[in-house]
């Protein structure tokens, strides 16, 4: 492991450099509190430098790979292969007039999108990107998750009800029904990870992992699966965006806004899209270990290459799958997924009874859950389907017909001759 006391210079944990500075502050006699402060701004400041650089990164590289699914080329005009397009948008979203509704709640209207907004920050506050690149180290990490993550619902009524816009009404309550839904998977399934981790810190959860040698995705495939579908709803990302119906004409909650005020909710959505990634990569993937490649390569950009991957997951199913509808989407969440969720919560609390009732060791008990849970996330998923009906023939998707199966087509005489 990277010694606590390496040298500044030593990239494989920042934290070096950062507890040097640190010290050197309390050698000039400063008040304890001082380095305290300071090492908070210095977290602050490095996540607010790293979701800037990365949103307008990956906005670039999203618009140029789903051009390429869809055989578009995407953004090639500002700058070289369009590179400056995201700091365009940006800036047009600045100078944008800021326009009010007429008889809307000014005080809710304009707080809605800082409301939206700080959450999608603070959640990297307990992230740990590195051995010690935390910024608060809470013991109930999982539970902040969750608290943080239940103020969009707030966030999401304010700006549609503050809007006076019967559109943006609806869109923000069709909104809030799939957060609610869906919240609870999410609460079930990282129950799950914690029965497993016997703790609630994101840290212990991590340290599990690499003590044990085992990621929690291959002890908990059914967990994975549906905090990923979970984590699209939050983020409103396709195929789950659905916040306005196909014949509205309008952008759901947030159809009044325009300018700075809608990019706050944009850089929302893109920045929830990075949390989701890396609670994904922190519970389900060892955060920032990888089998000791950590001792060679610095673990923070383990963790980084980890989340960017996990986020391309989303653009590759933002480009590829249909959009499904509001009813499809709520039926998926109550009659699907959150029975498998129970079933999957009560599966793991056996088996943590089963290896300490049983003095199993790790090498015997870990293998044979895998094994056990991913027999049984096939077998769930399979039996509701079947037994709720999705596998009957007539719902079944098949293969479109292409227009050269159907038939010829004949003009003149030789339709005549037929």
């Amino acid at each position: 492991m990277i010694r606590p006391l390496a040298e500044w210079y030593d990239l494989r944990d920042i934290g070096n450099a950062v507890g040097a500075l640190l010290e050197q502050i309390e050698d000039w006699g400063a008040p304890e509190w001082v380095p305290y402060v300071v090492s908070g701004v210095i977290g602050v400041l490095a996540i607010l430098l790293w979701t800037v650089i990365s949103v307008l990164a990956f906005i670039w590289i999203e618009r140029r790979v789903v051009g390429l699914m869809q055989n578009r080329i995407g953004p090639n005009r500002v700058g070289p292969s369009g590179l400056l397009q995201p700091v365009a948008d940006a800036l047009k979203l600045l100078f944008k007039e800021p326009v009010t509704t007429h008889n809307a709640d000014r005080v809710l209207f304009w707080l809605a999108p800082v409301v939206i907004f700080i959450p999608t920050i603070v959640v990297f506050a307990v992230i740990p990107f590195g051995e010690r690149m935390v910024l608060a180290d809470l013991n109930v990490g999982v539970l902040f998750l969750i608290a943080i993550g239940s103020i969009n619902t707030i966030a999401v009524f304010m700006a549609g009800w503050s809007s006076n816009n019967k559109y943006a009404l609806i869109g923000a309550m069709r909104t809030i029904a799939m957060l609610i839904s869906y919240e609870l998977i999410q609460v079930l399934v990282l129950l799950a990870a914690v029965l497993f981790a016997g703790s609630m810190r994101l840290g212990d959860i991590v340290a599990w992992q690499q003590d044990y040698g085992v990621w929690l995705l291959f002890l908990q495939p059914l967990g994975l699966l549906g905090y990923v579908i979970a984590g699209a709803v939050e983020m409103n990302r396709s195929p789950t965006d659905i916040a306005e119906a196909e014949s509205e004409i309008v952008a759901g909650y947030h159809t009044e806004y325009g300018g700075i005020k809608f990019g706050f909710f944009y850089q929302a959505e893109y920045l929830a899209g990075f949390a989701i990634a890396a609670v994904i990569v922190t519970l389900y993937m060892g955060g920032w270990t990888l089998w000791g490649v950590e001792e060679w390569v610095p673990g923070w950009l383990i963790f980084l290459a980890k989340l960017y991957g996990v986020f391309f997951i989303y653009i590759w199913s933002r480009g590829t799958l249909p959009r499904l509808r509001i009813d499809q989407l709520m039926a998926f969440a109550w009659k699907f997924l959150l029975p498998l969720a129970l079933v999957n919560v009560l599966v793991v609390g056996g088996e943590m009874l089963l290896w300490q009732e049983a003095d199993l060791s790790s090498g015997e008990a870990l293998p044979l859950f895998g094994v056990i849970n991913a027999l049984l996330a096939v077998a769930l998923i399979g039996g509701w389907a079947w037994f709720l009906g999705q596998l009957r023939p007539e719902r079944v998707a098949h293969r479109a017909i292409l227009t050269q199966e159907v038939g010829a087509i004949y003009y003149g005489e030789a339709a005549a001759d037929l």
